[in-house]
């Protein structure tokens, strides 16, 4: 507690419910912070050029060459300049779920660098209102509308004071919009991640992006959108000097480490992006092996701490079909230059291949908040969430080729990615329809790509207008739900 009694907030000052953290993050921006550790003449001294000159003086009688004098004098400014900078005021979608905690636990890491400004969740309020009242956000969003009379919606309204509620899609959408937001992190679970992922980047902000589906289904749509956004952040000095401008950020671990193999590097010059797969908790079974699968079972990941979702994906290796898909859109490679290959302790979490034979992998510790904070710093790298990875006692690296004829559902995300249009759509809703099923005790394991399978084949057949070129977001809704229609006729 403060001495006047009021919260002391992990997003740094305090405030009561009425008082809006995230409101005053804009007052925030303008003044810059003025402690520097290590270099106590420094921080009163905001031009470069005059700190390296009165610094000296502290500095030298501390002894020491001038070459290290002067190491430490550009370690000093380097330290004030970050200090300087104003936080990253970020809009977590999907907080209560897996990328969601995990996102606010590197923003509890890194509170001089990282302001939570608002918050969604689908169905899990007190959860929310737990997040909104630790972070002090008072912009709030729950995607299930009927939760807006329970009594819990109540202590929302106390929370956010003059700030925001909504409830519906619409509302979860709408968090993108805020001026306070700088960066949104959509973990919004499934297609209707879609329109938040469209709403950022039309938004002109940042997308860090954990939702698959934003790229599965709309990448046609996202990455132009991305493209506008990258070339206003370099008109407006918002990007780096060098690499990629920032305004489209991939939190999965693969395509996060694909990005970093890529850095300095001349995309023409790549040969094949080699994406990692753990192998789900049922490597090695036959098909006959895996008839009477429970979810249970399915949920167990060997590696990975996921949510319920992505954790059946992963099992059935559609997750890893996804990701191809993913990673056509967002490093516009052809499909016949993406490969898919086991690596069970998923140590290594993706590779890039170049002209010239060489191959670069990104490792690391299995934990999502690495991705996710990479996501939230670049271009910048800060202390790492967790501990990294001991290669003393890695032991062995395995590599393997995925079985596709066991595991259909990577080669039914491949066919549809290949095919293209709204293919990928349609395979995506189908896929949520079944594992929402079979989750439900409502359809089998195997089940799950005979059902995608069927739906894919009625659209490549004229189901829903056949296979079209993907042209708006009403259009891909439309399909949506066309082909969850078709799938709840097809489960099994």
């Amino acid at each position: 507690m403060s001495s006047d009694g009021s919260a002391v907030l992990p997003n740094g000052g305090t405030a009561d419910a009425a008082d809006c953290p995230s409101a005053r993050s804009s007052r925030d921006h303008a003044g810059l912070r003025t402690e520097v550790r290590g270099a106590s003449a420094i921080p009163r001294i905001s031009d470069t050029g005059t700190a390296l000159a009165d610094a000296t003086n502290d500095l030298r009688p501390n002894g020491g060459t001038a070459p290290q004098v002067h190491a430490r004098l550009r370690d000093a400014i380097a330290e004030h300049e970050r200090s300087c900078r104003p936080r990253r005021r970020v809009a977590v979608l999907g907080s209560t779920g897996s990328i969601g905690t995990q996102t606010l636990d590197v923003a509890r890491r890194h509170p001089d660098r990282l302001e939570i400004v608002a918050l969604a969740a689908g169905t899990r309020v007190d959860e929310l209102l737990a997040q909104a009242r630790e972070f002090g956000v008072c912009h709030l969003a729950v995607g299930d509308e009927r939760l807006a009379k329970e009594p819990v919606a109540d202590d929302l309204r106390a929370q956010v004071g003059k700030g925001s509620l909504g409830f519906g899609a619409d509302a979860v959408a709408a968090l993108v919009q805020l001026p306070e937001a700088d960066v949104v992190v959509n973990a919004l679970v499934g297609a209707a991640g879609l329109r938040a992922s469209y709403e950022t980047l039309a938004a002109g902000k940042v997308l860090a992006l954990a939702n698959k589906e934003s790229l599965v289904v709309g990448g046609d749509l996202i990455m132009p959108l991305a493209a506008q956004v990258d070339a206003r952040r370099r008109v407006g000095g918002m990007s780096p000097a060098t690499g990629p401008a920032g305004a489209l950020m991939p939190i999965d671990s693969e395509h996060g480490a694909i990005y970093q193999c890529l850095l300095g590097e001349d995309p023409r010059e790549v040969a094949r992006l080699w994406v990692t797969a753990s192998g789900g908790p049922f490597r090695g079974r036959t098909r006959a092996e895996l008839a009477d699968i429970t979810p249970a079972q399915a949920l167990a990941h060997p590696t990975w701490n996921m949510g319920a979702k992505i954790s059946i994906d992963s099992s059935t290796l559609m997750n890893k079909g996804l990701e191809v898909i993913e990673a056509h859109h967002l490093f516009a490679l052809p499909y016949d230059r993406i490969s898919v290959v086991v690596q069970p302790q998923s140590a290594i979490h993706s590779m890039v291949e170049f002209a010239d034979g060489s191959v670069k992998a990104h490792l690391g510790t299995t934990d999502m908040r690495i991705p996710i904070q990479f996501a939230l710093s670049y271009p910048e790298r800060w202390d790492a969430p967790v501990a990294p990875l001991d290669f003393r006692t890695l032991g062995s690296l395995e590599f393997a080729a995925p079985d596709e004829d066991t595991f259909r559902c990577l080669a039914l995300a491949r066919a549809a990615g290949e095919r293209g249009g709204t293919l990928p759509c349609v395979m995506n809703a189908a896929n949520e329809v079944a594992v929402a099923a079979f989750l439900a005790g409502e359809g089998s394991y195997l089940g799950i790509a005979a059902c995608v399978e069927a739906v894919m084949d009625a659209h490549e057949q004229g189901g829903a207008g056949g296979v079209q070129r993907v042209e708006s977001l009403r259009q891909l809704e439309g399909l949506d739900a066309w082909a969850r229609m078709e799938a709840r006729r097809n489960l099994a």
